[in-house]
């Protein structure tokens, strides 16, 4: 017994050495394994977190492109065509990097695969700040051109603003002008009224015997049997005699009035409502304006200046009563004389 005992002893003793050995080699493999696994995932870890780092940055800078052109949007519609790009470009990234942060990647193969993935956001990267730079001159120009348009706005509001002022002083001055015109007129007015009611006076005394001769209003009345037979424009013996005294209170009449005056003395023939078809006279339109000239003819020859001289006719159309007894057409068939203003 105690020999088997001692045998058996000896077998353990020489056993148990090797277990040990192969449990503490066993025990470093699975160290090792252990370890070169951390080892992958660390490295995984750190290129997930410099994908993040730079997407963040893509963000921001995306972030600021966006605000610029977001200024720039209601004159561009090409600006926000590019927004919408790069914004569509973000979510692909971003969508790229959801799935790439649910991997668990492990190995050559699928450590190769991240840095393809990485490669290939580089390059995106580079696009878009590429695309960035391009928006950003773009908004510049942008921003340029709109300040040109501002100052040239600024430029034709002052030029507006200066032709306004010119516009109302030319309107201040024309009213001036207006007003002073006025009353120089006025004040003639008021002068050949009181030279008019002298050379009418004059008449009055110098015809004040003829009952044919009246004044009506402003007007001084010759029938037309004390100046001319009957459908005739030739003055009578009697007619030059009233035109002889007409003529000499004329003249003296143009030496009284200022010259600053500028006066004339109508002549206006009329006629019954009679009408008249001879040769010399188809009516009484000519027979009217013929009486009215031969009156300013002779008016000349005994010195009236013919600048001072109007003659017109009016036919039958302004008659002074209406009616057709023998005493009305009579008193219709008239000259009238007027001293007016130019």
């Amino acid at each position: 017994m105690a020999g088997r005992r001692t045998r058996r002893g000896g077998e353990y003793s020489e056993f148990w050495p090797g277990f040990v050995d192969v449990l503490s080699t066993l025990l470093l493999v699975v160290i090792f394994l252990m370890s070169i696994f951390m080892l992958a995932q660390y490295f995984a870890t750190q290129e997930a977190s410099g994908k993040d780092t730079a997407l963040k940055r893509l963000t921001r800078q995306i972030s600021e492109l966006t605000n610029l052109l977001a200024l720039e949007k209601g004159k561009t519609n090409s600006a926000e065509d590019e927004l919408a790009a790069l914004q569509a470009t973000l979510s692909t990234l971003r969508d790229e990097n959801t799935k790439l942060s649910g991997l668990a990647l492990s190995g050559d193969e699928e450590s190769k695969t991240v840095q393809s993935r990485i490669s290939s956001l580089a390059a995106d990267l580079k696009n878009q700040a590429d695309i960035s730079s391009e928006a950003l001159a773009k908004v510049d120009l942008l921003n340029q051109q709109l300040i040109s348009l501002r100052r040239q706005i600024a430029a034709l509001n002052d030029a507006l603003e200066v032709s306004e002022q010119k516009d109302r002083e030319s309107q201040t001055r024309i009213k001036n002008l207006g007003a002073r015109l006025n009353a120089a007129l006025a004040r003639q007015v008021q002068e050949l009224q009181r030279y008019r009611s002298d050379f009418f006076g004059r008449l009055r005394e110098l015809l004040k015997n003829r009952k044919d001769i009246r004044v009506v209003g402003d007007r001084f009345v010759f029938e037309s049997e004390v100046l001319f037979p009957s459908g005739s424009s030739d003055l009578t013996p009697e007619g030059l005699s009233a035109m002889d005294q007409l003529a000499s209170a004329i003249v003296e009449l143009e030496r009284q009035i200022p010259k600053e005056i500028n006066w004339a003395l109508q002549v206006d023939g009329h006629t019954d409502i009679r009408p008249i078809a001879s040769p010399t006279f188809p009516s009484n339109w000519e027979l009217s304006t013929a009486r009215a000239i031969s009156v300013v003819r002779y008016l000349i020859t005994r010195g009236v200046p013919p600048k001072r001289l109007v003659a017109a006719g009016y036919g039958e159309f302004q008659p002074l009563e209406q009616g057709n007894t023998e005493d009305i057409l009579r008193r219709n068939r008239r000259i009238e004389l007027k001293l007016t203003n130019r």
